[in-house]
This record gives structure tokens, C-alpha cells and sequence, in this order.
């Protein structure tokens, strides 16, 4: 039996500040700081997570934060637009908001659904949808209340050099299935009901170029550690060259670059990020992994403050 991702772990972007960015995403979006750690691969740098109340798989926004990061170009080979997806009803909330932040944005049509799309603020592309599908958000934030929360991923628009190889990926290694086509894109879905619809430009898309505004990389679900090992071995089947297991701390993760350019993950549902800190206290200390205990001091003292804030336009 083919196997088949149910759709969208996580997916990791570079921005700038934290604090600017710990303001959009918790005090804008009103998506919950479930975990503040490090890069693990470069320890001067945050790695913050967002997602619902315990950033579960198919929720968690991550990112890695430089102020001296120099700007990206969105283009082929990466995560062209990020999709959340909210309650039924509730869009007409999120465009008040959107103007009551005084945030340009468009409103579309894309395979009979209506989209708001818009930028963060150092211009990764984000829309917003609103769906039936997938659990609530027990989270509320600000000015966002729990009923009008963003559940999660709706999924993304994938920007490919080479559509007809990233979409025969998504179709033959992810088990997703091709369910429409429509004005130069075409949308694949997951069996999951978060982060499960994949739209990709059917057309190449000029290369984009890394940097504050891009996403880094785009990861899919598996269900647990022996999933995640036959996934890695499928991948290398399909000669997609997979790395090594990673332990991520909260997931265990396999990384390779599809043939269209975007750097995919495969992570595992478990263990969460409960693993080291209370539910209810998530987000709040910075966690690190016991390699990296003996030099918290330094650590620390290396990176900006930031605080997750009520904002302004919400304490008015």
C-alpha cells in the first residue's frame, strides 16, 4: 500500500526581529508562543514555533529570526504563499482586522473558495481561508477570540522550477491526489483534514532567492517513527536523496530537495512540544537541548528579549 502524508508538519521561515516578528504572529494572528528554543544548527539564532494551544501537527509556523538577515526574493523553488485556515463565518473578521491594522491586502477567488492575502512584515506571503475541515483552535490572543482563531494550515501555493517533477512528488512519493486545475495552477489534497490542500504553479517560476521573507523549507506529516523510517527509504527509492534521521527534539525529521527545488521535511506527530515544559506554560522559557545546557549563560546573552504583547490596536 502507497503510503500517503496526511498534509502540512510545519513550515519554517526566515524573518528579522523576533520581537517584530513574535508580534505578528502571536499579537496580529493570534497563534500561541508554544515554543522559544534555538537554531540547532546555528545557536545564536531562535527558533520560535506558533501554532494552536499545543502547537499539534498541521498548526506550527516556525521561524528563525536575524536581524541582520539581508531580504529574499519569493520565487521558484520555494513555499510561494502560506495558507491558514479559519472557522466558517469568520473571514469577514479577519478583513476587519486586516483593516484595523491598516494591512494592504487582496481578496481572490481560487477553486470557488475566497482567500484575504497579505504580508507579514518583512513581506512573507500569507493568505487566509475559511473551511469546515479540522479541529477548533482553543487558543484566543488579544484581540482574536477562540471562535475566529486560526485552526491551523489550510496548506500553501508551492512555487516550483520544475512543476511537472515537484507535482509528480506530491502525486507518486507524497500520495496526495490531483483534484483540480484552474487558471494556471493545479490543487492536490491530502488525506488529512489540516494542511491538506496543495496548490502549485503549473507554469516555472523564475528561481526566488533565500533570505528574511522566504520560506526555508516545507515539512509533511508522518505518523510516527516507523512511518518515518519507511518514509525515508521511499524517498531514497525515488532517488530524491533523503538525510540522515534528525532529532529535532520534538519531532524527528528527514530533509531533501525535490526536483523543482523546494527543500521538503518529513517529520514525526510525536512527541510534541510537551516533552519538556508544561502544557500550560509553553512558549515561555527559552528550552534547549541538553547538548546545549552547559552554555545557557552565553546562549542567552546572545540573543534579543522580546515579549508576547497585547497590541496596541487591541488595547484601544
Amino acid at each position: 500500500m502507497k503510503q500517503q502524508t496526511s498534509g502540512i508538519h510545519h513550515i519554517t521561515a526566515f524573518v528579522t526581529h523576533p520581537q517584530k516578528n513574535v508580534d505578528f504572529y502571536a499579537g496580529f494572528l493570534g497563534l500561541r508562543l508554544v515554543k522559544k528554543t534555538i537554531n540547532f544548527d546555528a545557536p545564536d539564532v531562535y527558533h520560535l514555533y506558533f501554532g494552536n494551544e499545543a502547537g499539534s501537527p498541521g498548526t506550527a509556523m516556525t521561524f528563525f529570526p536575524w536581524p541582520e538577515a539581508r531580504l529574499g526574493k519569493v520565487g521558484g523553488g520555494q513555499v510561494g504563499y502560506t495558507t491558514f485556515v479559519v472557522p466558517m463565518g469568520a473571514l469577514s473578521f479577519w478583513e476587519e482586522r486586516l483593516r484595523k491594522f491598516k494591512m494592504s491586502y487582496y481578496r481572490i477567488q481560487r477553486f470557488g473558495e475566497t482567500y484575504l492575502q497579505f504580508q507579514d512584515k518583512d513581506g512573507l506571503q500569507l493568505e487566509i481561508v475559511e473551511r469546515e475541515e479540522g479541529p477548533a483552535s482553543k487558543w484566543s490572543f488579544g484581540g482574536v477570540p477562540a471562535d475566529k482563531a486560526i485552526k491551523g494550515f489550510g496548506g500553501a501555493i508551492l512555487y516550483s522550477l520544475q512543476p511537472e517533477k515537484t507535482m509528480h512528488v506530491l502525486e507518486n512519493l507524497m500520495g496526495m491526489e490531483r483534484v483540480a486545475e484552474e487558471e494556471g495552477l493545479v490543487r492536490f489534497r491530502a488525506v488529512g483534514d489540516l494542511g491538506n490542500v496543495i496548490d502549485i504553479n503549473a507554469a516555472p517560476m523564475p528561481r526566488g532567492q533565500e533570505g528574511a521573507g522566504t520560506v526555508h523549507h516545507i515539512a509533511w506529516r508522518a505518523k510516527d517513527d516507523q512511518d518515518h523510517r519507511q518514509w525515508q527509504e521511499n524517498v531514497g527509492r525515488y532517488g530524491l536523496h533523503p538525510t540522515d534521521i534528525v532529532d529535532r527534539q520534538y519531532f524527528n525529521a528527514v530533509y531533501f530537495r525535490e526536483n523543482g527545488g523546494i527543500l521538503f521535511e518529513i517529520a514525526t506527530d510525536p512527541p510534541g512540544f510537551a516533552l519538556d515544559e508544561p502544557m500550560e506554560s509553553l512558549g515561555e522559557k527559552l528550552m534547549l537541548p541538553e547538548w546545549y545546557e552547559p552554555y545557557r549563560t552565553r546562549i542567552e546573552q546572545g540573543l534579543l528579549p522580546f515579549e508576547v504583547r497585547v497590541l496596541e490596536e487591541d488595547r484601544a
